[in-house]
């Protein structure tokens, strides 16, 4: 299983929709090659956090790769390809970046260091200590 981080702004897409769908959604939208690349790698039952950008740059939840790469639907342009994702739960605690930051073993992680990546993978090590910190048991 691999372990990935999921960004949004919560104004657009945010945990309660997510949750409330209440069924997989299309990671649609995504326009980054790297971004795209990372979804191309994701298994079913892959999971990943769910991270509000913008003014809150937290983790508030946990999701799940419900289904893989397949053609976005919001586009024709075929370059484009997203995974659906489905809530898990969400975080007891969220977990800033400013957190993530202050914790001196999650200084290598991708959010620190290219916190403009949409969507990039987390290493097993970093998601155990972040749900840790959020007080979640995947």
């Amino acid at each position: 299983m691999a372990y990935w981080l999921f960004k949004s702004e919560p104004n657009t897409w945010g945990w309660d929709d997510q949750v409330k769908k209440g069924a997989p959604e299309e990671w649609d939208g995504v326009r980054n090659y790297q971004a795209r690349n990372n979804m191309r790698e994701m298994k079913v039952g892959d999971l990943g956090f769910f991270y509000h950008s913008i003014k809150e740059k937290r983790i508030v939840g946990i999701v799940r790769v419900a289904v893989e790469a397949h053609p976005d639907s919001k586009t024709d342009d075929e370059r484009w390809e997203c995974v659906d994702i489905e809530a898990v739960k969400p975080f007891e605690t969220p977990i800033t970046l400013d957190d993530i930051k202050a914790h001196p073993e999650l200084g290598d992680m991708i959010l620190v260091n290219n916190s403009r990546l949409s969507v990039q993978p987390v290493s097993a090590k970093e998601w155990q200590i972040i749900c840790k910190m959020g007080g979640v048991t995947p």
